[in-house]
């Protein structure tokens, strides 16, 4: 877009995803001025960091942002790359955000003028910019989790992030290590299993889940008990949900469950943890059977709940059961000679960490991540979007960011309205800013 004309603006928006022009769509809709500063280009990371043959694992019908919901052929199917970047295109033409592309944001200060309220410096590659408030909505996937372990393989082996692997053609010929099987590890472990590659997988505690049970897809049976409706503050685990590992499962092919033991069974080598690495020896933790039945718990918890809610509404349902097994195994093996496996490349799928190191704001905790409710942080004016589990666990996907922005849409226009209201008292906010604050005593 053509620079700015001007450097002020009501609204700062860090991050040009799904999140970031949610939130421009809502203050649009206001009335309220603001720009969206993308550090590479909007919507960039569904293009640039996906593998050839993605797809979503939650159902068509759950792609709902701001005036942009799934209007295709196939509500209980399951997109793939293209065709989420062809719905995500859209939704960029539609919204129309004041966007400025090619941005880093360096730093974001709250300052103070005698006199005034709190405002906020915003300073990028492109210059200084001023915002009466800052919308942080740049994801918690920043750095991606790579061990020091790393540096000690071989110079021969390839490595690569789950997020830089696109398709097994990129590899070279060999045995291919994948490292983590949650949502991406055990998607692309697959992906290179069905083209024929040795795969050794070292697994984690990652649960998965099925992906039919009793006639429907488990996310509609899900949304029908309010699962995804439910409140960070009314989960069991509180804001301790936000550290579990996705479970997986596939949309891959109109949908499957993932089941590492079938891949097992056909070939795959599966290993517990991996923790080290001596010479050309691969070390692992002797929990693989731990890490597969932690596994099928969950599986079969999530069905057990499924089975009680028909059972509670009468519902006419077919009948379920309990996974069984269908591979144990034998013997854990917990050394693997890279070069006698064959192994040359290693794919790390062990996840990102946040950086939000460039928000100069007294609102983290000890591990660096901000305190907020429900997004709301306890600095006046500045707020969080798009991450996992900000408010329910939709708020960092296409179900659920709609509605967190929309929220954080009505706190920004009520502190501005509370801001030129005569005789206003105080800054805007300040309850569940207090919330916010309250929050941090027990993270």
């Amino acid at each position: 877009m053509t620079p700015p004309k001007t450097t002020h603006y009501s609204v700062v928006i860090v991050g040009g995803g799904q999140a970031g022009l949610s939130l421009s769509h809502g203050l649009q809709q206001r009335g309220i001025d603001h720009l969206v500063i993308e550090k590479r280009t909007l919507v960039h990371s569904w293009r640039t960091q996906r593998w050839d043959s993605f797809c979503l694992v939650t159902p068509n019908w759950q792609c709902n942002l701001p005036g942009w919901s799934y209007t295709g052929s196939d509500p209980h199917g399951f997109m793939v790359k293209d065709e989420i970047n062809a719905w995500l295109a859209g939704f960029v033409e539609q919204v129309q955000a004041p966007a400025l592309e090619g941005v880093t944001v360096e730093k974001v200060s709250p300052v103070a003028a005698s006199g005034e309220a709190v405002r906020y410096t915003v300073d990028t590659s492109a210059g200084r910019f001023t915002a009466d408030q800052v919308v942080v909505a740049s994801g918690g996937y920043h750095k991606p989790v790579v061990p020091r372990m790393a540096e000690k393989l071989p110079s021969s082996i390839v490595q690569y992030h789950s997020a830089q692997y696109r398709n097994p053609a990129q590899l070279p010929e060999g045995g291919v290590l994948v490292v983590g099987c949650g949502q991406s590890g055990a998607q692309i472990a697959e992906d290179l299993h069905l083209a024929g590659r040795q795969v050794y997988l070292a697994t984690g505690n990652a649960p998965r889940c099925a992906r039919f049970y009793r006639g429907k897809d488990v996310v509609d049976w899900l949304a029908g008990m309010d699962y995804y409706d439910m409140p960070v503050t009314q989960h069991p685990l509180r804001e301790g949900v936000r550290d579990n590992t996705n479970h997986y499962v596939t949309g891959r092919d109109g949908g499957r469950d993932i089941d590492l033991r079938r891949f097992a069974a056909q070939g795959m080598e599966l290993f517990g943890l991996l923790t080290g690495l001596e010479g050309e020896v691969l070390e692992f933790q002797p929990n693989l059977r731990e890490n597969l039945d932690h596994a099928d718990a969950i599986f079969n918890g999530i069905n057990a709940s499924i089975d009680r809610f028909i059972a509670s509404r009468s519902i006419d349902a077919p009948p379920g059961e309990p996974y069984v097994p269908v591979w144990e195994p034998a013997q854990e093996r917990t050394r693997l000679n890279l070069r006698e496996a064959g192994i040359t490349s290693v794919l790390w799928c062990i996840g990102f960490l946040p950086d939000f190191a460039w928000v100069d704001a007294p609102v983290f905790n000890g591990r660096g991540e901000p305190v907020h409710l429900r997004g709301v942080t306890g600095q006046p004016g500045l707020y969080f979007l798009g991450l996992p589990w900000l408010h329910t666990w939709g708020s960092g996907r296409f179900s659920g960011v709609a509605r967190d922005a929309e929220y954080l849409a009505a706190q920004i226009a009520g502190r501005i309205e509370r801001a030129a209201a005569p005789h206003a008292g105080g800054e805007s906010g300040q309850p569940l800013a207090n919330a916010a604050v309250a929050m941090s005593q027990v993270i």
